[in-house]
């Protein structure tokens, strides 16, 4: 017993190792490639603010709270605030994240080969993108272990913390928080079938539950005791009923609809794996759990990981659908990718090595392009100085960070606010400035109301300029600023001239005129 515990430690501890190793070569490979004005930035201008004082979604617009001060706490911890601070503490949460991955598919199989196990890390790796989603893509992979941890001794104490990682892991993402609770509800449903443990089901959820509040506690602390917070977080909750969506949609990329006339052959392979493995995750996802079910009814025994695994693929399913492009896939396949590698590992060696290296062929035919370090060795990148350190950006990015510096060196010097619409957040964060707009990242319709107040902010700041990205989103003319803003807009053309020489048609600048309004 004692030598079993020692190599289950030792298989630990190299499962560690390895992920960590893994992380650190990839972020040397392309951790100071590329840079996002969009959503990197904001969640760099986020973190900025926290470090600031300032408060999620109270004082700006953001993701929920656990990120930004996860992220802060390492900085300050660090002494730095730059961009390359940011990517650091995300690696951070990358490397536990790839750690519990590999350690669920490690204990599936009662022996499980380094090399195979290296396999997964590789095909694990491939979809961890974009990099300012590797928290999300972490809490997905935390979420299999929690669960997977309850199968594993369905005890009134696993209850309890199992329902404590969810609330606790909603505390970095609601929409994670939602979808481990409808897999938890799978997940004990599963264990109630032909139950032989004596706690019962209102039991179990009343443990559970009191864990899910206790893990929520961070947030439950903010709504009591934060000034503002609670009607700002109940109105975040209120706007997604009001727009009847979590996402601006996007057509599904189905494979029968890939227009291989028009792509090279190798794109054309592309296209039909991503249109493949957004079917896969409704197909994997709805036989997965017929089949965990169907086992657990003849009580057959199923690896814990497969079963954590299984209830979760369609939750996260709904998530790639609701914008259906390789960014919100890549965030939503890890229970089916863990799933699968989980459940091959307990295959005969002919089809365990075969659909093994077939899916790790296929990720990275479909990821790699999409990668930093890829777009920087396919495509010219320039050197930028970025916070402090040297980053290596495609041209036209570079172009927009020469912009955004001329622009607040003529129009908004010593410090002086501007405005940057709908597009680009990270323009705050890269010129270390505070936006005039609760709304950093105004992508859908707003009421008058909200409008009217985002007007009094902008009034007070007195901005010294604005740039408005005229570019209709989707291609949906809707969706341009001018029709999801109509009254800021208007504002920005009573009170703002018009400059000439823009580098870019899309770029609408503007000047603040002596006295603004």
């Amino acid at each position: 017993m004692q030598s079993t515990s020692n190599k289950s430690r030792i298989l630990q501890l190299q499962l560690v190792i390895l992920a960590v190793v893994s992380v650190a070569i990839l972020f040397m490979w392309q951790g100071n490639k590329g840079f996002s004005l969009w959503d990197e930035g904001f969640l760099w201008y986020g973190i900025q603010r926290v470090m600031q004082g300032e408060v999620p979604v109270r004082d700006f617009m953001s993701y929920d709270p656990g990120r930004y001060y996860w992220s802060a706490a390492l900085m300050e911890l660090c002494g730095g605030g730059g961009i390359m601070a940011v990517r650091v503490t995300v690696a951070v949460f990358q490397a536990m994240g790839l750690s519990v991955g590999l350690l669920l598919i490690a204990r599936t199989a009662g022996k499980q080969g380094l090399f195979y196990l290296f396999l997964s890390a590789v095909t694990l790796m491939a979809w961890m993108f974009p990099r300012h989603k590797l928290f999300d893509i972490s809490l997905a992979i935390f979420l299999i272990g929690a669960l997977a941890y309850l199968v594993e001794k369905p005890d009134g104490r696993r209850y309890f913390l199992t329902g404590f990682c969810v609330g606790l892991i909603a505390v970095f993402g609601r929409n994670h928080g939602v979808y481990g609770t409808l897999a938890s509800l799978g997940v004990i449903g599963w264990l109630s079938c032909k139950r032989s443990e004596g706690v019962s089901p209102i039991k179990k959820l009343m443990l559970w539950g009191a864990g899910v509040v206790s893990g929520y506690t961070p947030i439950w602390l903010m709504l009591l005791l934060i000034p503002g917070f609670a009607s700002a977080f109940w109105e975040s909750i209120r706007f997604l009923f009001e727009i009847k969506a979590t996402n601006i949609p996007l057509p599904v990329p189905w494979p029968w609809r890939v227009p291989f006339a028009s792509l090279s052959t190798g794109a054309a392979i592309r296209e039909v794996l991503v249109g493949l493995f957004f079917v896969g995750e409704l197909v994997v996802g709805t036989l997965s759990i017929g089949w965990v079910i169907s086992q657990r009814l003849r009580n057959r025994h199923v690896a814990p990981a497969l079963v954590a695994a299984s209830f979760l693929m369609l939750p996260y399913a709904h998530f790639a659908y609701s914008r259906a492009d390789i960014n919100h896939l890549a965030q939503s396949i890890f229970p089916m990718l863990v799933g699968i590698l989980a459940f091959l590992s307990t295959c005969s060696p002919r089809i365990k090595w075969s659909f093994a290296l077939v899916l790790c062929a296929a990720s990275v035919w479909v990821m790699l392009v999409f990668q930093p370090g890829w777009q920087c060795r396919a495509h010219r990148c320039v050197d930028v100085e970025i916070s402090g350190s040297t980053l290596q950006m495609d041209l036209g990015t570079a172009r927009d960070v020469s912009l955004l510096r001329s622009l607040a060196s003529e129009y908004a010097p010593h410090g002086r606010s501007f405005i940057a619409v709908p597009y680009w957040p990270g323009a705050y964060a890269l010129l270390g400035r505070k936006s005039p707009m609760w709304e950093i990242y105004p992508l859908s319709p707003r009421p008058a109301a909200f409008e009217r107040e985002e007007i009094k902010r902008i009034q007070a700041s007195k901005p010294g300029f604005v740039l408005v990205f005229d570019m209709p989103l989707d291609g949906r003319d809707a969706l341009r600023f001018q029709n999801t803003h109509p009254l800021t807009y208007q504002y920005i053309l009573d009170n703002f001239d018009p400059t000439s020489g823009s580098p870019n048609p899309a770029y609408r600048i503007f000047k603040a005129k002596r006295a603004v309004q």
